[in-house]
């Protein structure tokens, strides 16, 4: 394997815009593919070079998750194969970036030829918000006017494993017309974990159920968050509670996308603004 050169994380390389993969995901790919592509007019907007690599996989997250290794693995090793050579990797979700983080290194530890390559897969691996501001320091321009109010959920694996916090709500402080109020415990996890919520429903249940009441206290009409299947979670409870909050990932609304029918909604269910 020839040794490849790569820039600082943090640092844009000297003179030239950075060559981004777009990391889809699985759900979004087959869930919510509008997430890919306001994901992708970000980073075109904050003058990245964007690439979507065609081979790439799952990040082999569910598979570790329920203790198989052997698959785990070999989806990872796939991954970091789909994704070399890029300045940058990035993703519009937490959970999936903190897997290459932070799983991939740990899985190919002492592993001659794939833990250095996992280690430098993970030095440039990030979450778009994070993305946009930590590393490119990206301000966007004004989107048409939102005229809603929004609360703001912390997806669990972007604020504990990767520090997504302030990101997101400074992205989307630029909205015009997007109010943004608090959600109490917006830290707490909403319930899905993953294959958490399959292998405890009860408790998902409860906890979601808990954390849609949370939402709905708030008088918002959007929530947003950094997660597809957190967002799913939430937007299916509220639907199953007769809720009128209506759920969005956050690049969608940084792209403008809020009039666009929702997580969970079918076509035709578009908001007139």
């Amino acid at each position: 394997m020839t040794a490849q050169t790569h820039p600082t994380p943090g640092r844009l390389p000297a003179g030239q815009a950075p060559r981004v993969a777009l990391f889809v995901t699985c759900l979004v790919n087959v869930m919510r593919p509008a997430v890919a592509e306001a994901t992708r007019e970000l980073l075109l907007a904050a003058g990245a070079r964007v690439e979507v690599p065609l081979d790439q996989t799952c990040c082999g997250q569910p598979a570790f998750n329920s203790g198989d290794e052997a698959d785990g693995q070999a989806m990872a090793r796939r991954q970091i194969e789909a994704l070399d050579g890029y300045d940058y990797v990035v993703a519009p979700s937490g959970s999936c970036i903190g897997t290459i983080r932070h799983t991939y290194p740990e899985t190919f530890a002492g592993d001659a030829v794939w833990g250095p390559r996992a280690e430098r897969l993970a030095a440039r691996a990030f979450e778009i918000t994070s993305f946009l501001v930590d590393v490119l320091g990206f301000h966007p321009e004004p989107t048409r006017p939102a005229d809603a109010r929004a609360t703001y959920h912390d997806t669990c694996s972007g604020l504990r494993e990767l520090g997504v916090h302030d990101q997101p709500r400074r992205l989307l402080g630029s909205v015009p017309g997007l109010e943004m109020v608090p959600l109490p415990d917006a830290n707490v996890c909403c319930g899905f974990g993953g294959t958490f919520c399959v292998k405890y429903p009860a408790i998902s249940n409860a906890v979601v159920d808990e954390k849609a009441r949370a939402i709905e206290g708030t008088g918002a009409d959007i929530l947003l968050g950094g997660d597809l299947g957190c967002l799913m979670n939430m937007a299916g409870r509220l639907g199953r509670r007769g809720s009128s909050v209506r759920a969005f990932h956050t690049v969608e609304a940084l792209t403008g996308r809020l009039a666009t029918p929702a997580i969970g909604e079918a076509p035709g269910r578009e908001t007139k603004r």
